[in-house]
């Protein structure tokens, strides 16, 4: 059915230690993707040969394999491969379209659930479940997503809210930008911390104690280029201090942020993006995050309705 296509693209470079568990499970998804597009970033394991076998014996897999560059990039390097793979097919013939990551174990009703939910409510732009990570013991602990996000290693998006958002921009704060930008049309972000919604991340992020760092102060810089308020952001680190790494993290995102400013760093060059995105972080401080995503949703729903007179 038209309504059911879904198209999705991944970028990967030396996955192969992932591979095995991840595309086997997007195989027996009760809802199969119409086209799976993988980008191989210039992968030097076993990645190529992996992809290869998979493409041979799926006809919806097409692999694109790009030459090395000697390292991996991440933020902005991840949606310059991504595009590589979205801009070599006519994305818009699709009705939905997922960024995957291939570190990731779906559960078998994954994207059918997602899109059963989309279906049910119209103005949901992007969704997807909660990523949960393997600890030392074996024991499966939350990433901790907050819930007016969509995560990024597994973003599933209504092909047009995609587009009437600008797709996503090409710098650190991509995953969190396009959120934004979807609330501003009047499009609902979210994910479910469902069970059946609930996936296996298998790279965990953050590690290695100077992975958490540079994470966390990659993260700062990010929500200086988003246009984050000095006082949000403060307010964050400090909150952050309280969580793992006790201190060292959220003077890591304090720094990353400070570092931009400092340094002038250009902005995302949006100005109406930045007033929208400080109001609404004005108000999660004040109402907290919930009450003040649910405000923002109903607020937001005649603009919506006046611009998606199809969905009505």
């Amino acid at each position: 059915m038209k309504d059911k296509q879904l198209l999705i693209i991944s970028a990967c470079r030396n996955e192969g230690k992932y591979l095995e568990k991840c595309i086997p499970s997007i195989l027996e998804q009760t809802l199969q993707p119409t086209l799976w597009v993988i980008v191989d970033d210039g992968s030097t394991d076993e990645t190529p040969t992996l992809l290869a076998k998979y493409e041979k014996e799926h006809p919806f897999i097409k692999v694109i394999t790009k030459t090395d560059r000697g390292k991996r990039k991440v933020g902005p390097g991840v949606v310059e491969t991504f595009y590589e793979g979205l801009n070599s097919v006519d994305w818009e013939a699709y009705s939905f379209l997922c960024k995957l990551d291939l570190d990731l174990v779906l559960p078998p009703n994954y994207f059918e659930t997602l899109i059963d939910r989309m279906d049910e409510n119209p103005r949901i732009g992007t969704c997807s479940g909660k990523a949960y990570y393997a600890d030392s013991k074996g024991k499966l602990v939350s990433e901790k997503c907050g819930d007016e996000m969509s995560q990024g290693m597994t973003k599933l998006f209504r092909t047009v809210c995609f587009k009437e958002i600008g797709g996503f921009v090409r710098e650190v704060m991509w995953d969190g930008i396009d959120c934004h930008r979807c609330r501003m049309l009047g499009w609902i972000a979210l994910s479910w911390d469902d069970p059946e919604l609930r996936f296996i991340h298998l790279r965990p992020m953050g590690s290695s104690q100077s992975g958490i760092l540079t994470g966390r102060a990659r993260h700062g810089f990010g929500q200086y280029f988003m246009g984050t308020s000095p006082f949000y952001m403060l307010v964050s680190a400090i909150y952050r201090m309280t969580r793992p790494p006790y201190l060292v993290g959220g003077v890591a995102m304090l720094y990353g942020y400070l570092k931009a400013f400092f340094q002038n760093v250009m902005r995302y060059d949006d100005l109406e993006f930045r007033k929208f995105l400080r109001r609404y972080q004005w108000n999660c401080l004040f109402f907290g995050k919930k009450k003040a995503t649910r405000r923002l949703d109903a607020e937001m729903e005649g603009v919506w309705k006046r611009t998606h007179h199809a969905f009505n």
